[in-house]
This record gives C-alpha cells, structure tokens and sequence, in this order.
C-alpha cells in the first residue's frame, strides 16, 4: 500500500476534505456515483432492468459534470484538478466495476467469468490513468474507446437480454466486455462525444433506454 505524500506550501492552506462535496461540479458526478451504486444494488439482488437505469443515469451525470464545470465563473486549476481526479475515480465504479458486477452476478458467479470481469475493470485502470497524464489524443479524439461508451453500449446489449437463455446471453455479455476492454486500450482514435448534437443524444437515448427498461421492470411484476 502506497503511503500519501502532501506537498507543503505555507502560502496556501489546502481546503478541507468535505469541502469538495459543495463544489457544484463535484456534487453532480457524486450523483452519478450514486446511480452506479444503485445500479450496483440492483444488479447483486438480480434485477437487472433497474440497473440498466441506474448505469445510464450514471453515463448522463458523467457527461454533465464537465459542461457545469465550464460554465462556472472563476474556476480555479486547483478545482479542475480535483475535479478531475473525483472524475476518474468515478468512472472506475460507473464503467468498469459496475459491467464486471453485472456479468459476474448475471452469469450466478461462475469463476471462469472472472476473467472477463478483470479485464474490463484493468482497462479502466490503464485507460484513465493514460488519460490522465496524456489527456485528448487531438483536438476532439480520444485514444481507444473512450470508458463512458462501456456502458452506452452494455445497456443497448442487454436489451437482448430476453430473447436469449440465461446461458446464451452469458456467452454474449461476456464477449462484449472483452472486445470493449480491448477497445477501451487500443491504439486507435475514437471521436470525443459528449458535446454538441451528441449530448442531445445522449439526453434523449438516456430517457429511450429509461422508458424501455422501466417498461420491461414493471411488465414482469
């Protein structure tokens, strides 16, 4: 375990550690976090419709940390590195343990989908950290899939979900995290999506998606 090192400087008092939570960029991705986490929830007691809502609920507050954050006066560097860093430990949970969770609990815990679970939480890890120190591969390009799109994709996936066996869809989840872990780390470039026409997609493919699973939730009880 890495020990924590701070950087002292006696000109300035570093804010407390709640303080974070009222920076109004922060509290938006917090409720993203809170989304994944239910979508974690649902996804451990099997009901997974409810954390298909969760985990795309999860991909809308992502994207909109970073617009409500631009728009704010008087931001300081400090913030935005803050903010950055609460971003990317975010998207660990939202886009990478959240689609692990979900095949391991789907696929009733089976040891040789472990595999796959790790690799797409790995990928996260090498993804963002990459990012972190490199930032845009270009202007608006990303290198590899970018992380938010492992769940964009993942809830259209599942919509599969009833047409299959339990065992065949298994097959299929588990393909899919493995191909988007590849993707999420390779040497490719892939556009940065979440600005312009591309939020108003988002925004309506988020209450499409919401629509649809809450349909199926209700219409199995």
């Amino acid at each position: 375990m890495r020990s924590e090192k701070t950087q002292s400087n006696p000109s300035i008092d570093p804010p407390s550690i709640l303080s974070l939570a009222s920076d109004l960029p922060n509290i938006c991705s917090l409720v993203g976090l809170f989304s994944a986490l239910l979508a974690l929830f649902f996804a451990l007691t099997g009901n997974y419709p409810a954390a298909m809502i969760g985990l795309v609920w999860a991909v809308f507050f992502d994207w909109n940390d970073g617009k409500i954050a631009r728009k704010i006066k008087g931001r300081t560097a400090i913030q935005g590195q803050i903010g950055g860093q609460v971003d990317s430990l975010i998207d660990i949970v939202s886009f990478g343990i959240c689609p692990a969770v979900i095949l391991l609990s789907y696929g009733n815990y089976n040891p040789l989908l472990f595999p796959g679970a790790f690799l797409i939480v790995a990928a996260g890890v090498l993804r963002l950290s990459y990012f972190n120190v490199y930032g845009l591969a270009g202007k608006s390009t990303y290198q590899g899939l970018a992380y938010d799109n492992n769940v964009i994709i993942l809830v259209f996936v599942f919509l599969l979900e009833s047409f299959m066996t339990t065992s065949a869809f298994t097959i299929v989840l588990y393909i899919t995290l493995i191909v988007l872990s590849a993707l999420n780390v390779a040497p490719i470039r892939t556009p940065k999506l979440n600005g312009g026409v591309w939020y108003y997609a988002l925004a309506l493919y988020t209450l499409a998606i919401t629509f649809v699973y809450s349909w199926l939730l209700f219409s199995n009880v």
